[in-house]
This record gives structure tokens, C-alpha cells and sequence, in this order.
């Protein structure tokens, strides 16, 4: 079975025009072996069934790395040296350590409110030896630590999303990313007057037949 999901996963990343090294895969594999055993434990996901967990959240995952490549790339460009990316109501670490284990020069942290959760993260990072991912138990409201990005995926509405983590976003740079399904109109027209979509980018999961997209954002100049 798990050489059926490597081949699946190999192919995904493909399909993605992804530039992953083989010790990336590696990684992405014992990620999903971490997270389907301490999920018998912790409840981290509902998705249990392994061929579900890998379209449903790894591949989903993987879909928004080229995009925030490009992005820290422009970061970089614009003399950020070490960009730090914060990943909200990460639950089981998605997209929050597949980002940590695509893009070894970010720094990602994340956060959730639930402590077992925020321990999971802690453990991945230890097994994985991923020197650049932070589990942190907190409320998203209480950190005042500035990131230059702060994502999330099926988190919460986009104008929740935004105020309640908005005391993190570095100035004047800092943007939300937010993945999601269909294109939320209703939830992007609800937005605080100074918070800005500058640019909604469509998304393709290899072997997921649903809508996805990644939406930017930014505090109004």
C-alpha cells in the first residue's frame, strides 16, 4: 500500500511541477505515517482512510507550494532574509508541514488552540528532523510575533481569519493566504473596509475532482 501512495504522491508532485529532491518525498511519506498513528490516538483529522488522506490533504496541501514559492522568492527579492510564515488552526500540520518540509527557508510556526494538536506538530518536527517547524498552542489573537505571511486551510471564514490574526501580520508586507474550495464571494465582500483581495489564484489537485484556490490578502495601504 505504501509504495501504491509513494507512486501516487511522485506523481502528484509531477503533475504539480513541483522540484522536490527524494528525501522531500521521503519526508511527505513518514509525515502521513506520523499523522495516520497518532490519529488513532488524537482524533487530528476525520480523514482516515490513507488513499482519502493522501489526495484529501497531502496533494491538497501540496497544490498551494508553487504559489507561496513565487511569493517568498519575491520576499526575497525585496530583502526579507528569513521569511516567516504562520500557519492557523494547522490541526494535524496542513498545510502548515508540508509548507515546512517544500520550503526549508521558510520558517513556519503552527498554531492551534488545541494542545495535543500543537504537540503533534512538535513531534513531526522532531521525527523529521525539520529544524524550521514550530508547533505553538496559543489562541491565534495572542501572538503579537510578526509574520511575513499567515496561512490557513479550511480554517474559517476569510473576515474571522483576518481579524483574528491580524496582530501577527508583519507591516507593511505581510499577506494572508487563505485556501479555499469554491470562490467565496460572500465571505470576501464581508471583509474588514481596509483588508484587500489582491489576487485569487485558481488551484488543481492531481486526483481531486473539486473546486480550490488560494485567496491573497492584504492590509490596504
Amino acid at each position: 500500500m505504501s509504495q501504491v501512495l509513494r507512486t501516487q504522491l511522485e506523481q502528484g508532485v509531477q503533475a504539480l511541477k513541483l522540484d522536490l529532491a527524494p528525501a522531500q518525498i521521503d519526508l511527505l511519506m513518514s509525515f502521513m505515517d506520523l499523522l495516520q498513528k497518532w490519529n488513532k490516538v488524537y482524533n487530528l483529522t476525520a480523514v482516515r482512510d490513507p488513499q482519502e488522506m493522501m489526495t484529501h490533504h497531502l496533494l491538497d496541501s501540496l497544490a498551494a507550494v508553487a504559489p507561496l514559492r513565487r511569493h517568498v522568492a519575491g520576499l526575497q527579492q525585496g530583502g526579507v532574509a528569513a521569511v516567516k510564515l504562520l500557519d492557523v488552526g494547522s490541526g494535524g500540520g496542513l498545510p502548515g508541514v508540508v509548507f515546512a518540509i517544500c520550503c526549508p527557508d521558510v520558517d513556519v510556526s503552527c498554531v492551534d488552540t488545541v494542545g495535543k494538536k500543537a504537540a503533534f506538530i512538535q513531534q513531526a518536527a522532531v521525527a523529521l528532523k525539520l529544524r524550521n517547524l514550530h508547533g505553538v498552542h496559543a489562541r491565534v489573537e495572542t501572538l503579537t510575533t510578526p509574520f511575513d505571511l499567515i496561512s490557513c486551510r479550511a480554517f474559517a471564514s476569510l473576515p474571522d481569519f483576518v481579524t483574528w490574526s491580524r496582530s501577527a501580520l508583519a507591516a507593511p508586507h505581510g499577506v494572508w493566504l487563505a485556501m479555499k474550495g469554491k470562490h467565496p464571494e460572500d465571505e470576501i465582500a464581508a471583509l474588514p473596509a481596509d483588508v484587500s483581495v489582491f489576487h485569487v489564484e485558481q488551484l488543481t489537485v492531481p486526483g481531486l475532482d473539486a473546486e480550490r484556490c488560494i485567496v491573497w490578502l492584504r492590509v490596504k495601504n
